[in-house]
């Protein structure tokens, strides 16, 4: 930092005003800053800062002001010597400088080289620039010529600085002795009548309070607070997911999904040690159910064909979707069959690679339609109603393939900002041998969809990594800064 600089306009004897530069090298800038903002509160001074760009010389920079450039000084040494000298003696007369005082000599022409020496190629010592330049800039702070003072600091000569300097003069309060300003009105002066000949320090009307703490929503939180009134605008009622433990059975095989399939090894799928397994269902015919479909196949299916393991189905697992949720869920409407609507928002967890769009756990929003003789058409159509009601008119859908679910559908939306169509959920009719071993009627069909909530929030907050939604690495001024969402807006 270059000298602190106070300006003062002085007034000698009522004359005329007087400009005065009065330094004070020895008071950091902040000290400056607030004793001028604290008389200026008490309207006794106006004051105005100043500030220019300055540069300073390294000590490299001294020590050419002082022995000359290290071009200059090669070309001495050669000088020196009558038959020149050898380009190995370089490094030992001029040291860690010898090799640029060379390049920037050659660069000049004021030597040349002959066999394995240098010689001089100029007939009187050339003016050293790079020492003049520098010194000026010592004495003023800068330098007129910009290529110039451009070059030195492309060789790392010259340090960028400020300095700061202010133009003060009297306000209409202006004294040789700063007077106590009383802050508060207080009862004592009011009942004696001594605020009547106190001075007090003027309010700023205008001045923000200091911000009270409080706590703030998480976006994923606001966000899935949308969706919720949406489903609930729709008829849907919210299914209980705090169940983040599931077995096999009703994480993988009542959803008609192989013991074999790659989702149930170890790097899909994360399985718990301590207990390993869980309890067989109560509802044993529905057990043997699931046992048939998969084994020989029933209810219209042949099944897999494979020795279907009641220990496999009994395996303990972190769940990796929430239809584990809505196949409960449709168990227990097999009591009393009847059309319904279910939906969840809630974690689910995956043993996958950490990216910029993976995680290990995630948010999946999953709602279930239970209809009499409801057809595709009808989920497509409610497709269409619910995606608009978060903004979405545009939809394509793809064929896909889910284990239980058949027909299957991709869901792709128009996203006119990035202007393509981009994958926001999957959905399908659920598979007759899935609901018939529930113990549902034929005629009682349920389709169902599912969407992640990170990736409609990742959009709305414009996040490219998902890292800096979720996890130990979200910034907490993120959190509270950012306002509630509208789903209206997410993707038009």
């Amino acid at each position: 930092m270059a000298d602190l600089q106070l300006v003062v306009l002085k007034t000698v004897n009522d004359g005329p005003i007087d400009d005065t530069a009065i330094k004070f090298p020895d008071i950091e800038t902040n000290t400056m800053q607030g004793t001028l903002s604290s008389l200026a509160a008490r309207s006794m001074i106006v004051f105005k800062p100043i500030e220019l760009e300055v540069w300073t010389l390294t000590p490299e920079a001294e020590e050419i002001v002082e022995k000359g450039s290290h071009e200059i000084r090669l070309l001495d040494e050669v000088i020196k010597n009558l038959d020149g000298l050898k380009i190995a003696d370089v490094g030992k007369v001029l040291g860690s400088a010898g090799k640029l005082g060379q390049q920037r000599a050659f660069k000049n022409g004021w030597v040349k080289k002959e066999g394995d020496r240098l010689v001089a190629n100029v007939s009187d010592k050339p003016v050293d620039e790079t020492a003049a330049d520098l010194k000026a800039v010592k004495e003023t702070g800068t330098l007129s010529n910009a290529l110039e003072l451009n070059e030195l600091r492309k060789r790392k000569l010259l340090i960028k600085g400020k300095k700061v300097s202010y133009k003060v003069e009297k306000g209409p309060e202006f004294a040789l002795e700063i007077k106590k300003l009383e802050t508060d009105l207080t009862p004592e002066m009011v009942a004696s009548g001594s605020w009547k000949t106190q001075t007090f320090k003027p309010y700023n009307f205008e001045a923000e309070g200091a911000l009270t703490p409080s706590g703030a929503l998480h976006p994923l939180n606001k966000v899935r607070e949308e969706f919720r009134q949406i489903f609930f605008a729709m008829g849907f009622t919210e299914m209980p997911t705090n169940q983040y433990v599931e077995s096999g059975f009703w994480n993988f095989d009542t959803l008609f999904v192989p013991q074999q399939h790659p989702a149930r090894d170890l790097q899909d799928t994360f399985y718990i040690k301590d207990p390993i397994e869980a309890d067989e269902p109560e509802d044993k015919t529905y057990w043997e159910n699931i046992h048939k479909v998969h084994e020989t196949g029933a209810f219209g299916s042949i099944g897999y064909r494979y020795p279907w393991s009641a220990k496999e189905s009994r395996r303990l697992v972190l769940r990796t979707h929430t239809t584990a949720v809505s196949s409960r869920m449709l168990h227990q409407l097999a009591a009393d069959p009847k059309p319904a609507r279910f939906f969840s928002i809630d974690r689910v967890f995956r043993n996958e690679a950490v990216d910029a769009t993976h995680l290990a756990e995630f948010h999946q929003i999953e709602g279930v339609i239970a209809g009499d003789d409801i057809t595709l058409g009808d989920l497509i159509g409610f497709m269409d109603r619910f995606f608009k009601r978060m903004g979405v008119d545009k939809l394509r859908f793809k064929p896909a393939y889910n284990p239980y679910t058949e027909p299957s559908m991709e869901i792709f939306a128009w996203h006119a900002g990035l202007n393509k169509w981009i994958e926001i959920g999957n959905s399908g009719m659920f598979r007759p041998e899935m609901l018939e071993s529930m113990g549902l009627p034929k005629t009682l069909r349920v389709h169902g969809f599912g969407l992640s909530l990170e990736r409609p929030t990742m959009i709305k907050y414009g996040l490219s990594n998902i890292r800096d939604l979720l996890g130990h690495k979200v910034n907490l001024e993120f959190i509270e800064s950012n306002p509630a969402v509208r789903l209206d807006e997410t993707l038009v």
